[in-house]
């Protein structure tokens, strides 16, 4: 069941608001003026607040801006109820970040209708969808643009890149986006004395090359193949033209797309006060956990040993000392250059 909370200083239309939503199977919070439903809000964490305008000690415009500055209120459906129907009043309530504005006096229908999308926009974004092709073909199925990502993906130039073969590099302005229809791609840094980091790793179904064009600045890093590839080239203008078309699109495609900022934070904490052996084990999870097929019941990997130290943070030298132990105490096998995990939870629960 729903919890809405409603903010409103006339006794009667709080009371009949309320016994319509209740009528309508929602839990109902009332407050009888913008500081009492800023505390409120506070102690129930409500689905949706439902807002009048003119009130005493706090009105509504200074409760939605308490709300905007508390992380865990900020993205609560906001509907203002109001009896004033002037255009400033609405622009500057949406500007402020309102969802929607119900005007005095309004029928039941209005009301629920009102309550029913916003609930529904608010389940959609909070949503977790899979990363890669699948998760956004499915969050654009929800918001009726199932046709989107494959207009973007189908129908395109593809470019065949060869081992080691570069897609783009560090430094240079993005004109397209990247769409991995086969292959391994990783995206690396690289320090003045040519030592490589990877920071990003991709396969098929995964989209890369965005950050830059959503910053709409050149390259932080560079792409490469890490085996024979085959990689869908999208322009630049298709790209934007998808994400502006639809807010709600552009919201959670970046949503998406960006998560691996919280991955890279993880990366850049573990090469700081990890182990070798922590970062190695840490390294070879990573791999699997992209590179995993879902119906296979072990996982094996063959990638160079430079493009593993790469991942590790390390020297080759040293990652091969390193895979040489994990071989001794069976945590791994080597086969024909594959690597095999034989004990992915002593991996994980590696010790520094």
């Amino acid at each position: 069941m729903n919890t809405i909370l409603l903010i409103e200083d006339n006794t009667e239309v709080r009371e009949n608001t309320a016994e319509i939503l209740e009528l309508a199977n929602y839990r109902v919070i009332t407050a009888e003026n913008g500081k009492v439903g800023v505390e409120k809000a506070l102690q129930e964490t409500p689905d949706l607040i439902i807002c009048d305008i003119m009130m005493p000690v706090l009105d509504g415009y200074g409760v939605l801006h308490l709300l905007n500055k508390n992380e865990h209120l900020r993205n609560i459906p906001f509907i203002f109820l109001t009896a004033k129907a002037e255009r400033t009043d609405f622009r500057k309530g949406m500007e402020m970040g309102a969802d929607d504005y119900i005007t005095k006096p309004f029928t039941d229908i209005e009301l629920l209708n009102s309550i029913d999308r916003r609930l529904k926009k608010a389940a959609l974004l909070k949503k977790e969808y899979a990363q890669g092709v699948e998760g956004m073909q499915a969050f654009l199925k929800d918001v009726g643009r199932e046709d989107a990502l494959k207009a973007l993906s189908e129908g395109r130039n593809i470019n065949h890149y060869k081992k080691k073969q570069l897609i783009y590099s560090e430094g240079n302005h993005p004109g397209r986006l990247y769409f991995v229809q086969k292959g391994k791609i990783k995206t690396f840094k690289s320090n003045e004395d040519g030592k490589e980091l990877t920071i990003g790793l991709y396969k098929e179904g995964d989209f890369f090359g965005y950050v830059s064009l959503l910053e709409n600045t050149v390259y932080k890093e560079t792409a490469e193949a890490m085996e024979d590839s085959d990689v869908a080239v999208i322009p630049r203008e298709d790209f934007e033209a998808l994400i502006n078309e639809n807010p709600d699109v552009a919201r959670k495609f970046i949503r998406m797309l960006a998560h691996n900022v919280t991955e890279k934070e993880e990366q850049l904490l573990g090469l700081a006060y990890n182990s070798l052996r922590k970062r190695v084990a840490d390294a070879l999870i990573t791999l699997e956990r992209k590179y995993k097929k879902p119906d296979s019941e072990s996982f094996s990997i063959h990638i160079s040993r430079e493009d593993l130290a790469n991942i590790a943070g390390t020297a080759t030298e040293s990652l091969i000392r390193t895979l040489s132990d994990f071989r001794g105490e069976k945590l791994i096998d080597i086969r024909e250059g594959n690597i095999v995990i034989l004990n992915e939870k002593k991996l994980i629960s590696m010790l520094n």
